[in-house]
């Protein structure tokens, strides 16, 4: 009982707070350059990436979490596009084969349940050419202390944040579902745990 009061009623606004620190807020922005048309949202939070989209018609928003979602209104009036909620999960998305060109997701491939079958689902979806543009903290495979850290503290971590794994490769997980890796950037973030410093920014293709 105590944890779904937490999962619900606390856990949404800390998220809300913790993924506005300066140097997230200016990954989003560098991410979501020239991202156009219609764009799917794995994870759409409480709405943080929407004043950073410039050329988009439609944005679906991915999230399976109404108590997180509900923190995004305001953004949502604000936008200057059309935004529609998608509640279904990232493991079965109700879109068609080859149907989007862009596809987003900012710290959120680390907790959705399923990686492999997740990214499966956006392979699918996307046309071929089309990016899954995506940042993320990511398994620091250059401090072997950190590494150890990151997988003996995801088990703990993944109850209090929402599933959340401090241990993921996501590079891997990208080129074993047959993404094309494009730009790829890795970043130690200021600001952010020493845990979670290690970010992952890229844009990775469904080959042609």
């Amino acid at each position: 009982m105590l944890y779904k009061f937490y999962q619900k009623h606390i856990f949404p606004h800390l998220l809300n707070q913790v993924m506005q620190t300066p140097s997230l807020m200016d990954l989003r922005r560098e991410l979501l350059l020239g991202v156009s048309g219609e764009v799917l949202e794995i994870g759409f939070g409480t709405g943080l990436n929407l004043p950073f989209y410039q050329g988009v018609d439609t944005v679906y928003a991915l999230e399976p979490n109404t108590a997180i979602f509900q923190l995004a209104q305001e953004r949502i009036d604000a936008a200057p596009f059309v935004v529609e909620q998608i509640t279904a999960s990232a493991e079965q998305l109700p879109f068609a084969n080859n149907q989007l060109q862009h596809v987003v997701s900012t710290w959120t491939l680390c907790s959705i349940p399923d990686l492999e079958q997740s990214l499966r689902e956006i392979y699918r979806v996307l046309q071929p050419g089309g990016t899954l543009h995506l940042v993320e903290h990511v398994l620091n495979r250059q401090n072997l202390n950190i590494q150890r850290l990151q997988h003996l503290l995801t088990p703990i971590q993944k109850k209090v944040a929402d599933g959340c794994h401090l241990n993921r490769d996501i590079e891997i997980a990208l080129l074993e579902t047959g993404f094309e890796l494009g730009e790829v950037q890795y970043i130690d973030i200021a600001g952010i745990p020493s845990l979670a410093q290690r970010m992952l920014l890229a844009r990775v293709h469904k080959p042609l």
